[in-house]
């Protein structure tokens, strides 16, 4: 197989899909690129990545340059414990207050956006900070962190007694549509599907078999995410065993056109998103 870059990101939501190629237990001959979804989605984008997990909202941006692999997302039906808001006051207090998103994300910001705007119906003033929840909320009445840098922040809070309020975005998208949530889908540019099919399908079916892999093998994923993270055992193996979903069939696509629909409303997307899911290849396996 060609040497294939493929975006892996660093965070615990993702240790399912890599943990085997990651341990040497499927033969891959190509590169893994760790980082946050910002900078994985830059890189695809620039062509520098053949494949890697994209934020949702991304994707919308980019629709017609980007080719969903089928059946394989990043998402959460109601609570998912990593994208957390942080606030001093009640989320339907905030109006008018100053409120700092991660610099990690895109889709958690656009869903923030949309929950003030839809569902709390309040007003802030959002910007952009670095993911450190002690420097966000010194500045601000509100902070959004993702990913392991959202469970770390809990943890802190709760150890040490912190007078901060801690709302789970996924469950608040829950209650607010009755809708999953979809974080991330997995995705290729239309220019490398059209120069190498074929490694893309034998990319796609190795992602797949990998995630496979990782069931049969899960306490040593466990393990292996506590030995990474920190994290108690119990609680990676309740976040990634009942918490995070990793298909995207029809009705995760519907509900992601649910997103994509009041993302448009918002004025984050310019037009209504369109998904390109590749057929070809038989990529599940």
């Amino acid at each position: 197989m060609l040497n294939l870059r493929l975006g892996r990101v660093s965070y615990l939501n993702c240790l399912p899909v890599y943990y085997a190629l990651e341990k040497g237990l499927l033969p891959f001959a190509g590169e893994l690129f760790p980082g946050p979804p910002t900078m994985l989605n830059k890189m695809l984008l620039e062509n520098k990545l053949h494949i890697t997990p994209i934020s949702s909202i991304e994707y919308a941006k980019n629709a017609a340059n980007c080719i969903i692999l089928p059946d394989l997302a990043i998402g959460a039906d109601g609570r998912v414990e990593s994208i957390l808001f942080f606030s001093k006051l009640p989320v339907t207090e905030l109006e008018h207050k100053r409120v700092l998103v991660t610099t990690s994300s895109a889709t958690s910001v656009a869903l923030l956006r949309i929950l003030f705007e839809h569902y709390y119906h309040v007003d802030v003033e959002m910007a952009a900070a670095p993911p450190d929840i002690t420097a966000m909320l010194n500045q601000a009445e509100g902070a959004l962190l993702i990913g392991d840098d959202a469970i770390a922040a809990h943890r802190k809070v709760i150890l040490e007694n912190w007078d901060v309020l801690v709302t789970d975005l996924g469950l608040a998208w829950k209650e607010f549509t009755g809708c999953k949530m979809i974080y991330a889908l997995w995705v290729t540019t239309r220019q490398v599907m059209e120069q190498m099919p074929d490694q893309i399908a034998v990319a796609c079916r190795l992602l797949h078999d990998a995630y496979r892999l990782a069931r049969q093998n899960w306490p040593d994923v466990i393990e292996y995410g506590h030995k990474l993270t920190g994290f108690s055992r119990a609680f990676i193996n309740d976040y990634l065993d009942n918490l995070i979903q990793y298909s995207f069939h029809a009705q995760d696509q519907q509900d992601l056109m649910v997103f994509y629909d009041y993302a448009y409303k918002s004025g984050i997307l310019d037009e209504r998103a369109v998904l390109h899911i590749w057929e070809g290849g038989n990529c599940p396996g």
